[in-house]
């Protein structure tokens, strides 16, 4: 066990061996005579000729052992042993800031974090998620300032998808009781995009339903980019429109999309469990096609689906493996009428500690609060801005968001801005990551080499 070296280090040989004997009694016995040995060690070795710090590291690695495998027995003796109780909580704190201090360090750094220190953070207690949060804005605040970039979707084609993923109103089989329609006019989707854009939208998402676009659905994509730009120049459109065949991507940049949005949803281990349809690969695919056309790539995940937080960190690392511009974090939103359905697993503490990861996963990209905030976050949604640097404004594709005055309102309050649709978004250094090449082959200017 990973605790027996840190706990033991500088300890007198008997009561190493002791401590030791207790990991095994713990694990053999389901804890009970390991909380009757910790008992007896603790009070035998609280008075002040022991080493009171080496036996902190005694009772701290070895009360994680029991607290995995006595569970409430600990709480139990932790009630009827004060000392113990104040000792614990003392250095459970001092190992939490120890782990914040290093991701805040790392995110800062532009280093990826350790698989441990991840799963680390999702196992934090609720009684520590201010700390969580407060660790995670600083990484925010350095790269984003007080900024809320605003998004706003435009579902073009609702409904009557082929594809089974078993989170979605819209797939096969669903008896969800949403609005079904087929493709909207360009000039309808526009009018929609201004009335957002008006109301402090810097991005406009057009959405489809389906497994992937045909020809005449870029046609009409296109025809709506036009039209879109037409009155707003400077705003954002990032496409969403499924499996992209060859050649698509390229044909929406021609046509002026800023972004095209493909999310992974959940690892690659979990993929199988909530569609059958299409593959974890086949978005990955997606994802990549879209940014070789020079897309910029939004690529994120839903939470709540029943996943493992082994899943949720899998999915960070596979998300940062893709080298995203934009995250959006989505929590899933339980329509009656699917096989998810009846799922309300997630917390307020909980997504708040989802966002923090995917914060320190990604410190300089666009962290987006999106679907499901509402439902979830409840009260702790202004929590949730001090993580996300970008949120979406009003309704989702199919369900109901909060009204615009109230996200401006909630936004003002916290102390936040609304981001200009002139502002920079991503720090300089990710606008700096590509060099157009101007030597070598087919130039009168030697290579690098």
């Amino acid at each position: 066990m990973p605790c027996v070296a840190l706990a033991t280090g500088g300890i007198e040989p008997g009561l190493a061996g002791l401590a030791s004997g207790l990991v095994n009694t713990a694990r053999q016995s389901g804890g009970v005579l390991g909380l009757a040995a910790l008992t007896a060690v603790a009070a035998a070795t609280s008075s002040p000729a022991h080493d009171a710090p080496a036996l902190d590291r005694v009772v701290h690695g070895y009360a994680i052992a029991l607290i995995t495998a006595a569970g409430p027995p600990f709480s139990w003796l932790c009630s009827h042993y004060k000392p113990l109780a104040e000792r614990m909580s003392r250095m459970t704190h001092t190992v939490l800031d120890d782990l914040l201090n290093s991701l805040t360090a790392k995110a800062l750094a532009g280093q990826v974090p350790h698989r441990k220190e991840m799963l680390g953070l999702l196992a934090t207690e609720d009684d520590d998620i201010l700390d969580v949060v407060a660790a995670g804005s600083r990484v925010r605040r350095t790269y984003f300032g007080m900024r809320v970039k605003l998004n706003h979707l435009v579902n073009m084609k609702s409904g009557l998808c082929p594809e089974d993923c078993h989170y979605c109103s819209q797939r096969l089989g669903s008896d969800a009781e949403i609005m079904k329609y087929s493709w909207i006019t360009a000039n309808e989707a526009a009018r929609n995009a201004r009335h957002a854009i008006a109301a402090g939208a810097k991005r406009v998402c057009l959405v489809a339903s389906g497994r992937g676009p045909g020809e005449r659905d870029i046609d009409r994509v296109a025809d709506t980019i036009a039209a879109i730009k037409d009155a707003a120049p400077a705003v954002e459109v990032c496409v969403c429109l499924g499996l992209l065949k060859a050649g698509q991507a390229d044909r929406l940049r021609e046509a002026g999309a800023h972004a095209y949005n493909h999310n992974l949803n959940t690892s690659a281990e979990n993929y199988a469990d909530i569609c059958s349809t299409h593959t974890f690969d086949d978005r990955v695919q997606t994802v990549a096609a879209a940014q070789r056309a020079g897309l910029s790539p939004c690529s994120g995940a839903i939470f709540g689906m029943g996943e493992s937080d082994a899943d949720i960190v899998s999915v960070a690392l596979a998300l940062r493996e893709l080298d995203p511009d934009s995250v959006p974090i989505n929590f899933l939103i339980p329509f009656q009428g699917t096989p998810l359905g009846g799922h309300w697993e997630l917390t307020p503490q909980r997504c708040l500690r989802i966002l923090a990861l995917f914060r320190f996963v990604f410190p300089d990209v666009e962290v987006r609060l999106a679907g499901g905030r509402e439902i979830h976050l409840r009260g702790l949604q202004p929590l949730a801005l001090h993580l996300a640097n970008s949120m979406f404004l009003g309704d989702y594709l199919t369900s109901e968001g909060q009204s615009g005055d109230q996200d401006r309102t909630m936004i003002a309050d916290a102390g936040f801005v609304i981001e200009g649709i002139a502002e920079q978004t991503l720090p300089d250094a990710r606008h700096d990551l590509v060099t157009i090449r101007r030597r070598g082959a087919g130039t009168d200017q030697p290579a690098n080499t």
